[in-house]
């Protein structure tokens, strides 16, 4: 019965996002020209996702097959629902977001507070959807098949969704950014959302492939690995205690749903300085009224969660209790320490703004050496909790931290989402020549957007790691139940340590993959705004109009072209190690990717976030402002973080996850015969 609740739980997500939706779409969309301006940003995004969803459903009709064929029907049914969830969760915030861009540029035009509530419920929107249907699908699988095991197809397809649209969006995003950026602002020396510039367009669409469509995938997929990993984990405990062990996920999902649907109410300003503490507020709120329900919940609703470990301790449920805490607090922090490292307000950021007066050379060396300096905190918090919470209750506690650490995702993400709606809305306000007060207003949102994004992407990375602690000890049990080897990884054993070696690689291969894909096209693009500037005859006079959509075809079809090989990467690897070598050198190989690609995803997420930043302090009038050479270098800087904090560095956490939950699904198959 109470696994009905938690079903009622998040079809209430859904009713609440569906009335946020609906109350943007009640607002004033603005003039005519605001409104073409808009309607061009949503058919090129909409147009990208629906070819980008195109082509994934040939990876998920093909990977599915090979599952059924394998014996495995119950996990290919699972996937298939896997990749649906998150794709029409992304599909569903892209559409309120395009919608809600110029909404917020014209409730710009009365204040900011007005302005802060519409892209602010258009992120929340997303939020809701992403949980919702997460929960929502893994409680109707659970209940229809009545073991979580097959609930690893789910995560598979969500993981496999997410990556190809991370890269893919991340590939459009800063193809386009990239070209607008170095013909626009460098070479012509006209402002950023510059309507004379033909690839602006083609950012803007790429902030909602990028930004909307492809973190809430990212996400979506940390959230239900999470879910899918402790009920796991909690599935051979029963037999040693804990009967309740393999629902709880559900039950502290369902906690955090609510928890922020409420926080929603606190997120209130009317001032500008006050922006961030507002969205910080509001996730305070809901992390304050997820752990009571969890308390609550845990003590006094009945539920059978104490066991006795392999190692013979005993764990009862405030054991478990502090190791959700834990892995709550944890988030919490690297968010903040992320906000340190990437926020203008901050000595870091405004470090390498000074050193931009001294050249682009400057600026790129603070820039690393910053992004090299964050990953410390992170790594050192992440590990305490590992610690922690193992301490608290073993390996199930890790699993559940990582639950705890995305309990909130409802809001985590809406106050994510936000950030792309507001640099939509601002340029929009460029393009259709809105007074300098809207500009201004837009502005202050998106730099606290840029932010918040850092944030969100600190969240993700840290609970990649826990998440994919816990698959691998699924993986790890997998192999032992099923092919009946136990796998130790001893360091001594040349086939682990070799797969360490070569799961250390991967990541910077991987990245670097993605990074030249980006430069590709980039440089397809670069050419295609000169080419205008050059033959379009008036357009850099304002006495033209330029052809946006040819920037937004080359940006797609770059996108879709080279996301397939660093997508495929990620799942043939697995599969090819643990099918030529050994289970334990696949072991090895998993180890190797998460500590490698977890303080290389710190590393690019915060210099990326550091350097654009950095670039917006000197835009708000420090260090000679606009059209400066502190300005002019900060450019540049910015330019090189953009693939490192919207393309490489977001996938580095799916990357790991999804070889994780490739080698879980694939290991019955590879291992069980043997």
């Amino acid at each position: 019965m109470m696994l009905w609740a938690v079903l009622g739980v998040a079809v209430a997500g859904l009713i609440s996002a569906a009335a946020l939706s609906a109350s943007i779409g009640q607002r004033d969309p603005g003039d005519a020209h605001m409104q073409k301006i808009s309607g061009a940003i949503r058919v090129g995004a909409m147009a990208f996702l629906r070819t980008e969803y195109q082509v994934i459903a040939v990876f998920v009709a093909v990977a599915a097959g090979l599952l059924w064929a394998a014996g495995q029907w119950t996990t290919a049914v699972a996937f298939v629902s896997g990749a649906c969830a998150s794709g029409l969760a992304g599909w569903m915030g892209m559409l309120t977001a395009t919608g809600a861009n110029v909404r917020t540029t014209q409730a710009a035009k009365t204040s900011l507070r007005d302005a802060f509530n519409v892209a602010f419920s258009s992120g929340m929107v997303m939020g809701l959807c992403v949980v919702s249907l997460g929960l929502g699908g893994i409680v109707l699988l659970y209940r229809w098949l009545g073991d979580p095991q097959p609930l690893f197809g789910f995560g598979f397809g969500a993981s496999s969704i997410a990556l190809f649209a991370r890269v893919g969006g991340g590939i459009f995003t800063k193809a386009a950014d990239v070209g607008a950026d170095l013909v626009g602002k460098v070479e012509a020396g006209i402002p950023e959302d510059d309507p004379r510039n033909p690839a602006v367009i083609a950012d803007n669409v790429g902030d909602n492939v990028g930004d909307v469509a492809g973190m809430g995938a990212d996400l979506f997929e940390s959230y239900v690995g999470s879910i899918i990993a402790t009920m796991a984990l909690g599935l051979a405990l029963p037999a040693i205690g804990g009967a309740d062990l393999v629902v709880l996920p559900l039950y502290l999902a369902a906690f955090g749903l609510v928890g922020s649907i409420l926080g929603r109410l606190a997120v209130r300003t009317s001032e500008e300085t006050k922006l961030h503490a507002a969205l910080f507020r509001g996730m305070i709120v809901a992390s304050v009224i997820f752990v009571a329900l969890t308390y609550a919940g845990m003590r006094y609703g009945g539920l059978d969660l104490a066991f006795t470990s392999k190692a013979g301790k005993v764990v009862d449920a405030m054991g478990i209790f502090w190791a959700i805490v834990t892995g709550l607090a944890v988030g919490v922090a690297v968010g903040k320490i992320t906000e340190y490292y990437t926020s203008e307000r901050r000595r870091p950021v405004q470090h390498i703004a000074f050193q931009s007066q001294t050249g682009a050379a400057t600026n790129l060396i603070a820039g690393l050496a910053t992004g090299m300096q964050s990953t410390w905190a992170p790594v050192v918090l992440i590990a305490g909790a590992v610690c922690l919470a193992f301490a608290f209750a073993g390996l199930y506690g890790v699993a559940v931290a990582a639950v705890g650490m995305l309990s909130t995702l409802g809001i985590s993400l809406g106050v994510d989402a936000y950030g792309p709606v507001a640099d939509n809305a601002g340029g929009i306000a460029q393009m259709a020549a809105c007074e300098p007060e809207v500009r201004r207003r837009t502005d202050a949102l998106d730099a606290v957007g840029n932010t918040t994004a850092a944030i969100g992407k600190g969240f993700a990375i840290g609970s990649a790691a826990l998440t994919a602690l816990a698959l691998f000890q699924n993986y790890i049990d997998i192999v032992r139940t099923t092919g009946g080897q136990d796998v130790r990884l001893d360091l001594l054993q040349p086939d682990v340590i070799a797969g360490v070696m070569v799961g250390g690689m991967l990541p910077y291969l991987f990245s670097s993959m993605t990074m030249q894909a980006v430069g590709r096209a980039a440089n397809k693009m670069v050419e295609e705004v000169r080419r205008q500037f050059r033959e379009i005859p008036g357009l850099l006079e304002g006495k033209a109009e330029a052809d946006p959509a040819r920037c937004v075809s080359i940006s797609a079809k770059g996108a879709i072209r080279e996301m397939i090989v660093p997508g495929l990467m990620a799942v043939i690897i697995p599969v090819a190690v643990g099918a030529l070598w050994s289970a334990a050198a696949l072991g090895g190989v998993l180890v190797g990717t998460l500590l490698s690609g977890v303080v290389l995803a710190i590393f690019m997420a915060n210099a990326g976030g550091a350097w654009d930043n950095a670039k917006k302090y000197i835009e708000s009038g420090n260090l000679g402002g606009k059209g400066s050479f502190a300005h002019k270098a900060a450019i540049v800087g910015d330019t090189v973080g953009d693939p490192f904090k919207d393309t490489a560095g977001p996938a580095l956490n799916i990357l790991i996850k999804l070889m994780s939950i490739v080698a879980v699904v694939s290991a019955p198959i590879l291992f069980g015969a043997r």
